[in-house]
């Protein structure tokens, strides 16, 4: 039996499509009525990611409105330094707490408590099981450095100066974290595979607050590993890496980790990136969210500078980061169509 093509998984391998495919980070989400409304019948967010059966139906949840070519799984990157032996919470308007900070604390002390990463695998085999044969479904993790940011704080922050200081006083120390992130992350990218997704995303949201010389320790070669030790166990992996506000260290992270495409913040002028990236390599993004919430011409505008920078290149039209909560759900179906038209 011939197995039906999925367009953007082709895409991402390398395949260009007249009609770009299309997905946006954080569609499962806040900006969804029906979302904020399960949300308030089940609880409080970690209670979602952790109900296997809600959390399938959030990640599904877009795709009912709107004509997307990829379902992103409903989870969160902090659920490895979980599974890894922090207390992961989420208080009411805050952002995640975890606990014991590894500042204060050595990664020795920490005991691994992977079962907790179960409910995710099952959120994946209940998704994969009632997709449509031509949507890619995407699996994510965080990259080392970013989920390590969280992990050394014990919170998130505007500029990660505790990390960043903390990777700066003890290295040896600092890349022991960043070594036993990656490696319950590809474990963790395994498992995935194995229950369905054809794709992962890698996200490093925090890339853009280092150094060159940190981004090459603490980005470019962590990430590299994942993509090695993944294709050794899932040799069929495609990956996406973000590497958010990486700048002009965005062509070594192209060149250097391995990943099958890359994913354009908003903050990169596209034209730029088209001719800079090596040429067959498959684009994502990278619509400013901001410029989705105005709307009308100013939307207009934005969406074909995007779609008029990769003529030739393989290119996923996303937004360069996450949907915002106060997107107007009329936007997004203009967004759709002006891609599809």
């Amino acid at each position: 039996m011939l197995s039906v093509p999925k367009p953007l998984l082709a895409t991402l391998k390398g395949e260009r499509h007249e009609r770009r495919p299309i997905w946006l980070m954080r569609q499962a989400g806040r900006y969804l009525p029906e979302y904020r409304a399960l949300r308030a019948e089940r609880g409080g967010f970690l209670d979602l990611v952790n109900d296997s059966d809600a959390a399938a139906e959030v990640t599904i949840q877009p795709l009912r409105r709107f004509d997307f070519d990829a379902a992103i799984l409903f989870s969160d990157i902090l659920m490895v330094p979980s599974a890894m032996g922090q207390d992961l919470r989420f208080g009411a308007g805050e952002g995640p707490e975890l606990k014991p900070a590894l500042v204060d604390h050595a990664l020795a002390a920490l005991e691994a408590v992977p079962e907790r990463l179960e409910p995710v695998y099952a959120t994946v085999r209940k998704v994969a099981a009632q997709l449509a044969p031509t949507t890619t479904f995407l699996g994510f993790a965080g990259s080392p450095w970013t989920v390590a940011t969280y992990m050394v704080a014990g919170h998130g922050s505007k500029d990660q100066a505790e990390t960043r200081r903390y990777a700066y006083r003890d290295p040896k120390a600092f890349g022991e974290i960043i070594d036993a992130i990656a490696e319950v992350t590809v474990e963790y990218l395994v498992a995935q595979f194995a229950a369905g997704v054809d794709a992962v995303q890698l996200f490093d949201s925090w890339a853009g607050s280092l150094s060159p010389q940190q981004f090459e320790d603490w980005v470019i070669a962590p990430n590299a590993a994942i993509v090695a030790k993944l294709r050794a166990r899932v040799p069929h992996a495609t990956i996406i890496g973000f590497p958010k506000g990486a700048g002009a260290k965005l062509v070594a992270y192209a060149t250097q980790t391995g990943v099958d495409a890359l994913g354009l913040d908003e903050t990169l002028d596209p034209v730029w990136a088209n001719s800079v990236l090596p040429p067959e390599m498959p684009v994502q993004g990278n619509l400013d969210p901001l410029a989705l919430i105005t709307g009308g011409e100013t939307l207009d505008r934005a969406i074909d500078r995007v779609l008029n920078a990769f003529p030739e290149r393989p290119h996923v039209f996303n937004l360069g980061h996450g949907i915002l909560q106060d997107t107007p759900i009329p936007h997004v179906d203009a967004l759709v169509a002006r891609v599809r038209r």
